[in-house]
């Protein structure tokens, strides 16, 4: 904890210089500043960085994405939580770092109530894959499988503190079988273990595994999502299978300062969904791998609501915390 109060220290100070309220005109005519809260590349940066340019187009000003990576996203949320409110700094928040880091950071220095939810952008489901080492072609046969080698089996995940590890704990508990958490960072670096054999089995980002799979170098053995994923017709669900428990995604989406006036976070709200509803977008998105949801409003606002309690009880479960 004492890490992720010095780097945001960090941040804040120099940041701190650059900030200075904008004028109600210079909502409309300065630039706009896209925080990221990952490095360039994986997935985040490329879906910001299409949607910045379009926002760019609707709007008439600049927009700029700037990444600050670093303890989880908390990094880049702290930093919008410290601008000023006037539309012009805009969180780019994820499923994690909304729904998860509440329950797993102990003393935020920022809180959910910080942030108005204007869009949630693009989602996708998580799939559990196994390397081509695992004999298992479905869950039934997967489940057998690692309780023939119980207290030997492992399961990666791309990071701790995600979904990706919090479903794996979910499948000991529910299939009372006893695997050992591997975290990766990433989901390239999961990826490359599966292929390897380095870990069989995880659940993985689809835009990751997707390639792999298409040529038979791993398996699928369900998706999360709560419908089949339009990319992997013949892999069924978990709810399909008898297990909604499971039913999970990952997503990315639009946040400002909650004190952002209601005129300027309506024309925001309006410019990010003419960028998501535009159709050459759409099928970049979704060329990544990603459906385009396009949520917004109190929709929204209650899903993560409701979301937080949910990943709440699985991290106190498990006992995780975040460094």
């Amino acid at each position: 904890m004492r890490g992720l109060i010095t780097a945001i220290a960090a941040v804040a100070l120099t940041t701190a210089g650059v900030m200075a309220p904008a004028s109600a005109s210079e909502s409309t005519t300065g630039t706009i500043h896209f925080i990221v809260g990952t490095p360039p590349g994986g997935a985040l940066d490329p879906y910001a960085r299409i949607i910045a340019e379009r926002m760019k187009q609707e709007l008439g000003q600049s927009v700029i994405v700037e990444n600050k990576p670093g303890a989880n996203g908390n990094i880049s949320a702290h930093t919008v939580a410290q601008a000023p409110a006037d539309g012009l700094t805009v969180w780019v928040g994820t499923q994690s770092m909304t729904e998860i880091n509440p329950s797993a950071f102990a003393n935020l220095p920022w809180k959910t109530s910080d942030f108005t939810p204007l869009i949630k952008g693009v989602e996708a489901p998580l799939v559990l894959t196994t390397s081509p080492s695992v004999p298992a072609k479905n869950l039934k046969d997967l489940v057998a499988w690692v309780k023939a080698n119980k207290g030997k089996t492992s399961y990666g995940s791309f990071s701790p503190g995600t979904p990706s590890h919090f479903l794996g704990f979910q499948m000991n508990k529910t299939f009372g079988v006893d695997m050992t958490h591997v975290p990766y960072r990433g989901a390239a670096p999961l990826t490359t273990a599966l292929l390897a054999g380095t870990v069989p089995l995880g659940f993985d980002q689809v835009a990751a595994a997707l390639p792999h799979i298409n040529a038979g170098k791993l398996n699928p053995i369900a998706t999360t999502g709560a419908k089949r994923f339009r990319l992997m017709p013949n892999v069924p669900t978990f709810a399909e299978l008898g297990h909604p428990e499971f039913t999970a995604t990952i997503w990315f989406g639009l946040f400002v300062r909650a004190s952002t006036p209601p005129d300027v976070r309506e024309r925001l709200l309006k410019a990010a969904i003419a960028a998501h509803a535009d159709p050459a977008v759409k099928k970049k998105l979704e060329d990544l791998g990603f459906e385009v949801p396009g949520l917004t409003g109190a929709a929204f606002s209650k899903e993560i609501t409701e979301q937080i309690e949910r990943w709440r009880k699985i991290v106190v479960a498990t006992g995780f915390k975040a460094g």
